[in-house]
Parts: structure tokens; C-alpha cells; sequence
């Protein structure tokens, strides 16, 4: 029996109300994954299986801009998208590429920052406190105080600089770096435990004597200065004073040298009774102090066995 034109109306309103229950409905800040389905002068169209298709602003196709979308964003090529936006009475949203890698970006330093590892900053200009940068699309800045080479930062721009991570704040979207580890890294380098090098006081604490040695700062604790007791520091030593020392060991990941005056002396107390007469010979007691480090080696092992 055929059927009546209210119950095929009754039909297809049942089968519209199904389709939408079908349709995809995405929200603000969600991730989806679609297919280039139209190209416009001022954007792409993605079909995500939404109710309408998604569009994407030239502006946020990606962190770089795109000279020939048809060539980078072809038709059916599939990405991934972040929604930026409610859906408008179509049922249309916004969609961005930029947004999404510039999460993917904050992320990826994040582990950065927690790994200690380095980054690549492509310098693109200066301002009067450093330079400015390019890191994975976000702007990166380092002060002119951490930077290895700041003498003159124009010669800086367009090159690629090595850093760690000072602050990354992706609510401020602030991303400060420093060169001072892998400065420090380098000086560390030019220098070896086991041997006698002259540097010069850089401060004076209760617990030590901090001297800096070819661009890095090694700690003199008070138990290494002398072999006999010390009472004030500040009786043996002044800021800027230049004294030679042996370098006991250097611990590059705790970025920590320890150093020792006391190995240099020939008697207890030499240190204190004629510095200035051992610091003119100390460069030349490094066989002492290596027959006082066998023997101590040696003691070491006979306790142990």
C-alpha cells in the first residue's frame, strides 16, 4: 500500500534528526584530524566530518608563513588541526595549525628544560638588553650578560646559537635562554684534575675560598687550605689576589671543582707561616704532590684489602 505524503515527510525529518546525531561536533581546544577539501585566497577548507567543513586562516597555517598553500596544503592531504573556535549557525569553526605546533613547541622545551640538554636559537635581531631569536617558532630571548660572544651582538643575527634554558613560561609566553653552561663547559674543558693552576680570588665565604681558573670558579673549602687550622680566611686572602692551586677533582655534572692548597705544603701550616714564598714555588711541587697522592692510594688499598 503506498504510503501517505505525511508519513514520507515524517520520514525524512526522522532521517535528517539521524544525520545529525552523526554529525561530528567539535569543540574549542580539542584536536582533530582532517583532509584539504577546498583552497580560498584567504585559506584552507578542512573536512573533519563536521557539519561543515573547518577553515583555516592563512595566518594560522603554520609557525612560518606559506608561499603556495596549493603546494603545501594540496587537496586530500591530511593534518592535524586545533579547534580555535565555537561553531557559528553553519556549524563552521576554526581551525589552526600554528596553534597546535606552537603547543607541540612549549612541550617539546619543557623536556628540554627538565633534560638540561640544549636548544638552537636562530638569532633575528637585538634590542639593547641582548638578542632575539627564533626557537621552534616561538621567540626566544638572551640577555647580553649571558652570551658568550656580546661584544658585538649585530654580528649575532642570522646565526644559530647553542643554549640552555633560563625561564620558559608559556602563560607569559616568555622564553628566556643562557650561554653560561656551555661556556662554563668549554672552560671546564681546558682544564684537567691532577694538576696546579693560578687563579685568582673571586670571593671569600666561612666555608671557603672561591677562585676562579681559566674562566671557571673552583671552591677551596677550609679543610683544603691548609694542614693546619685556619682561623679567618680573610687573613690569608683578599678578592682579586692571585694564588696558585691544585685542582683535586671536577665533577662536570654537578658543575663543581674542588680544589687544594693543602697538598702543596711540604710541612703542616707552610701555607700560613710563608705563603707568599709557596705560592712562587707551588707550580713546581707538582711530583710532591703526586708521591703524596700514590701514597695515599696506597693506604687506601691496603684498608680495603
Amino acid at each position: 500500500m503506498p504510503s501517505s505524503p505525511n508519513s514520507a515527510a515524517f520520514s525524512l525529518d526522522e532521517f535528517a534528526k539521524a544525520l545529525d546525531k552523526h554529525d561530528y561536533h567539535a569543540e574549542k581546544g580539542q584536536t582533530v584530524h582532517g583532509k584539504v577539501c577546498q583552497h580560498a585566497n584567504e585559506g584552507v577548507y578542512v573536512d573533519f566530518g563536521g557539519k561543515s567543513p573547518g577553515f583555516v586562516p592563512l595566518q594560522e597555517l603554520g609557525l612560518r608563513p606559506h608561499a603556495e598553500i596549493e603546494e603545501s596544503f594540496p587537496l586530500d592531504s591530511a593534518w592535524d588541526f586545533l579547534v580555535t573556535s565555537e561553531q557559528n549557525d553553519e556549524g563552521q569553526v576554526r581551525l589552526s595549525r600554528r596553534q597546535l605546533q606552537i603547543q607541540q613547541s612549549w612541550e617539546n622545551l619543557a623536556e628540554l628544560e627538565e633534560s638540561g640538554k640544549t636548544l638552537e636559537m636562530v638569532v633575528t635581531g637585538t634590542n639593547k638588553g641582548g638578542v632575539v631569536g627564533d626557537v621552534e617558532g616561538l621567540r626566544g630571548f638572551i640577555p647580553r650578560s649571558h652570551l658568550m660572544h656580546k661584544d658585538n651582538m649585530e654580528a649575532l643575527v642570522g646565526q644559530v646559537l647553542n643554549a640552555h634554558i633560563l625561564e620558559a613560561n608559556q602563560d607569559n609566553n616568555k622564553l628566556v635562554l643562557t650561554q653560561r653552561r656551555i661556556q662554563q663547559a668549554e672552560s671546564m674543558g681546558k682544564i684537567a684534575a691532577g694538576n696546579i693552576y693560578e687563579g685568582k680570588v673571586a670571593k671569600i665565604q666561612p666555608y671557603g675560598v672561591f677562585v676562579e681558573i681559566e674562566g671557571v670558579t673552583g671552591l677551596l673549602h677550609v679543610s683544603q687550605v691548609s694542614g693546619t687550622r685556619v682561623d679567618s680566611l680573610n687573613t690569608l686572602f683578599t678578592f682579586g689576589q692571585a694564588i696558585s692551586v691544585y685542582v683535586q677533582e671536577i665533577d662536570e655534572y654537578k658543575n663543581r671543582i674542588s680544589l687544594s692548597t693543602r697538598i702543596l705544603e711540604t710541612y703542616p701550616g707552610e701555607l700560613v707561616e710563608k705563603f707568599d714564598e709557596m705560592m712562587v714555588d707551588a707550580p713546581n711541587r707538582l711530583p710532591l704532590v703526586q708521591s703524596k697522592q700514590n701514597l695515599h692510594d696506597k693506604q687506601e688499598q691496603l684498608e680495603k684489602n
